[in-house]
């Protein structure tokens, strides 16, 4: 893993007490195999009671994390952003390339066979790592949503929903937000938007919900008193608020893991998979025999 140094640079010994916790929390994650965005690793300091929940913690931890992967003591590749992201498109050498690019990529519609059709949908995109992994093995689609869907946004996911009926599926989505004002009151959102263009939609809000703040015990804040939905929310809930950053990346793919499993069909499934392999067989072997596919195109 790269720690590189690009700066010489010495710590006084509380911050070499922030790397080295740092660098445990890093590890532990990176044997799951997961990612952290900074606020994730942020929240297990706080959740750890290394360091209180403040603004000026959260400041803290990120200057110190920037400073050590500067010097060479946090692994660059440990921590990502996962708003920023460079875009291109892809380019190959021959078309051979692409045949086999294509069989390694080749997917069949898994759900194509299976009563429901299940999309994730995340309020953070800074939590899209986390979700990725569990929902490409399912081939579940996943969105985020970046606070309140957009209506463009909406009404598209409506088009789309409303033709997985219309093929005899039942759409489902699994939705995560904070536990805050806005981030309860957009689950409500979704559903009654969805249905102004005239989905009946069956929506799951996996977390963050008060029961798993009860059981995990997710470090609070405030609730924002500027949000609109303040009273309502703390006349329900009282005064504190949770994100869903704070909690476990492997508890919430567990939570997509266990409702995704509840409602597939494993023997469709099953023989889709072996359909699948098949047919990326074939292309491996257009993509190998490549000069005879051209040569019998010229016949």
């Amino acid at each position: 893993m790269p720690k590189i140094a690009y700066v010489e640079k010495s710590f006084a010994r509380p911050t070499v007490a922030i790397l080295e916790q740092a660098n445990v929390i890093i590890e532990e994650y990176q044997d799951q195999g997961f990612t952290l965005t900074l606020r994730q690793l942020y929240y297990q300091f706080v959740s750890r009671d290394l360091v209180a929940n403040t603004m000026k913690s959260y400041k803290r931890i990120g200057s110190v994390i920037n400073d050590g992967r500067l010097a060479g003591l946090i692994d660059w590749n440990a921590i990502e952003d996962r708003t920023r992201n460079l875009q291109s498109l892809p380019s190959w050498s021959s078309p051979k390339d692409i045949i086999e690019s294509a069989a390694y990529g080749y997917r069949r519609d898994l759900w194509d066979g299976q009563r429901v059709r299940i999309e994730v949908w995340i309020e953070k995109e800074a939590l899209a790592g986390v979700f990725q992994p569990v929902c490409e093995e399912f081939r579940v689609p996943f969105f985020c949503c970046r606070g309140y869907t957009s209506q463009s946004e909406m009404w598209t996911a409506a088009r789309r929903l409303c033709k997985y009926e219309r093929d005899g599926h039942v759409p489902i989505i699994l939705h995560f937000g904070d536990h805050d004002p806005s981030g309860i009151d957009m689950t409500r959102d979704i559903i009654d938007r969805m249905g102004i263009f005239g989905l009946d939609l069956t929506l799951t809000r996996l977390a963050l919900n008060m029961d798993q703040v009860d059981e995990y015990g997710p470090p609070p804040n405030p609730a924002k008193m500027t949000d609109s939905r303040f009273a309502g929310y703390v006349a329900e809930y009282g005064e504190e608020s949770w994100e869903l950053d704070a909690l476990e990346p492997r508890l919430l793919a567990g939570l997509v893991r266990k409702a995704v499993t509840s409602n597939i069909d494993m023997g469709a499934w099953e023989d889709a998979v072996e359909q699948e392999t098949g047919e990326k067989g074939s292309l491996e072997d257009c993509a190998t025999r490549w000069d005879d596919v051209v040569g019998f195109i010229a016949k």
